[in-house]
């Protein structure tokens, strides 16, 4: 259906990230689009289908998800579709500053790296306003 990968990253102006914050930008690709899906498809569930294709998400059971979103929603690849072209048209906008923005702290946290020594690892940029990230477990190994 579709792919996210470089050659994605070439056509949003992306292309020219560093390979790690290419592998980042891609991850926060497929997670927004997954989130803006989900919701697109739940705005269409009744309760009982929400709960039923929510049991399939408790159980990670991806296949039996599928299945079921093949069998009550046959269009959800439309929404697929529709929703990752809105997508590229945002990065697309954003991508210059992105890119800039990238660039920028790299150089701040500590410019060039020496000849031999690996390039800092700059944080993913992103524009929050158009994405909602779910929070992150919290590990408690530090109270043992």
């Amino acid at each position: 259906m579709f792919k996210l990968d470089d050659a994605l990253l070439q056509e949003l102006g992306l292309g020219n990230l560093p390979p790690a914050e290419k592998n980042k930008m891609l991850a926060h690709i497929y997670e927004t689009l997954e989130l803006r899906v989900g919701m697109k498809l739940a705005e269409q569930m009744s309760d009982a289908q929400l709960d039923e294709f929510e049991a399939f998400i408790d159980r990670n059971d991806e296949a039996g998800a599928l299945k079921w979103l093949e069998t009550n929603f046959p269009n959800y690849k439309d929404v697929v579709a529709d929703e990752l072209e809105k997508l590229k048209t945002e990065i697309k906008e954003q991508a210059p500053q992105i890119v800039q923005a990238t660039m920028s702290q790299m150089n701040s946290e500590g410019g060039a790296p020496a000849a031999g020594q690996p390039a800092p690892t700059p944080q993913p940029v992103t524009d929050d306003s158009a994405t909602a990230t779910p929070p992150q477990p919290q590990n408690d190994q530090d109270s043992a």
